[in-house]
């Protein structure tokens, strides 16, 4: 196969994407196909294939979603072997071998994976690559969303317990992908164990408080979403506000290593210039207090404030102390320590007030920060402009002066 008919495989395999868009699909989408064409070419490149093989690889991981634009989940292999039919019978109409083979590779797709042969394993593993990678922790997520979005709600349910047996059955088939992730397919699997640990205490308390979580009405339901909707919020806007507080300790930090190596420049170099060039006093010391004044306010953006450190316990019961702040309790004992925060724990509302006091006090240092960070940029930036324009004025007065008394000179030198 030529790579013209590569390029027209993608090209004809894009377009059905970007022709029949479906937002539904926010995992089996064209970013999915392209990786798996990646990750098939990247696994068939370890072993020794013929071109034939190749190409049966290559056209069927383009082809083996294309059915989730068209069709049913359990449906789409079938569908999508359906249009690589009909677009290579136009392609290559006497390859009915060829043809045979991508079939056979996208139906082995289908879960279990049932690969008869090497280009089968591949295609599978390629499908399945990211069960091994940091990334299914993303992908999974994307999945459950699709499955939510196209109606799939029975799948949905004890969804961490029904992904940790498909990772579990699953086995990746070529030794290359063995070697390559199965150690991270098993920290997935902990992970998700874990995860279902902590879904199944949240439902054990609950059960508690006499709440069926098969019977949850359409209200609680609401609550529920509500709340997560809510705590999502709050831990994005903490989160935020944390890189914002990073970005602004860098930005004082860039101009504290910047003029410092201006002055100790200055110092060790047009110091002892000055003595021969009297002119470039006042530049030079225009320089120098800007870049101070830079220095010390940079300084004081980042300069931390101390606290107390104490609580006492009628601040916890009248909830009035942030005991997420480390000022609040670093000199409080342990004991002391682990009963308040028993004691917000049990209560949502001072739990979700704390947190929120906890984002308006780091809002109120952003604040600082950045008007004393922006001052700072402000008076480097005049600064540098005045002495800038103080060299070149210092410059011309001493150049004309020099011209004048060269003037001088030569009229007194010069005969009648």
């Amino acid at each position: 196969m030529s790579d013209n008919i590569y390029k027209r495989v993608s090209n004809y395999v894009t377009n059905l994407f970007e022709e029949h868009p479906n937002p539904n699909l926010v995992f089996h989408n064209i970013n999915h196909t392209k990786d798996v064409v990646e990750r098939a070419q990247e696994i068939a490149a370890h072993y020794q294939l013929s071109e034939s093989d190749t190409q049966t690889i290559y056209i069927a991981a383009w082809f083996h979603d294309v059915g989730h634009l068209f069709t049913d989940i359990e449906k789409h292999e079938a569908k999508s072997v359906e249009f690589m039919r009909d677009f290579m019978q136009k392609e290559m109409p006497a390859n009915e071998l060829l043809i045979e083979n991508i079939a056979s590779c996208i139906l082995a797709t289908k879960i279990p994976h049932l690969a008869r042969n090497p280009m089968e394993e591949i295609l599978c593993d390629a499908d399945t690559y990211h069960f091994g990678t940091k990334e299914f922790k993303v992908t999974n997520k994307q999945v459950k969303k699709e499955f939510a979005l196209r109606g799939y709600n029975l799948l949905l349910r004890d969804w961490e317990k029904n992904t940790i047996e498909l990772l579990e059955k699953h086995v990746f088939f070529t030794s290359y992908c063995k070697i390559l992730l199965d150690p991270r397919k098993s920290k997935n699997i902990e992970w998700l164990k874990r995860k279902e640990k902590n879904v199944i205490t949240d439902n054990t308390h609950k059960s508690l408080f006499g709440i069926d979580s098969a019977k949850i009405d359409g209200k609680k339901e609401n609550a529920n979403l509500l709340s997560r909707g809510l705590q999502t919020m709050l831990r994005l806007t903490s989160s935020n506000h944390f890189h914002l507080s990073e970005m602004a300790d860098r930005k004082a930090n860039i101009l504290i290593s910047v003029n410092s190596i201006i002055i100790g420049v200055i110092l060790s170099i047009l110091i002892d210039k000055l003595s021969e060039e009297p002119y470039l006093t006042i530049p030079v010391i225009i320089f120098l207090a800007s870049c101070l004044t830079t220095i010390i306010i940079a300084i004081l953006s980042t300069r931390p404030k101390i606290t107390e450190g104490v609580f006492s316990k009628e601040d916890i019961l009248n909830k009035k102390t942030n005991l997420l702040f480390f000022g609040n309790f670093y000199k409080s004992s342990l004991e002391e320590y682990q009963w308040a925060m028993s004691t917000l724990m049990k209560d949502n509302e001072y739990l979700y007030s704390v947190i929120v006091k906890d984002i308006h006090q780091i809002g109120v240092v952003l604040g600082r920060k950045y008007k004393l960070i922006r001052l700072a940029y402000t008076v480097f930036m005049v600064g540098l402009i005045i002495s800038v324009i103080a060299f070149f004025v210092a410059a011309l007065i001493n150049f004309g002066h020099a011209a004048n008394n060269t003037v001088i000179t030569n009229s007194t030198t010069a005969p009648l």
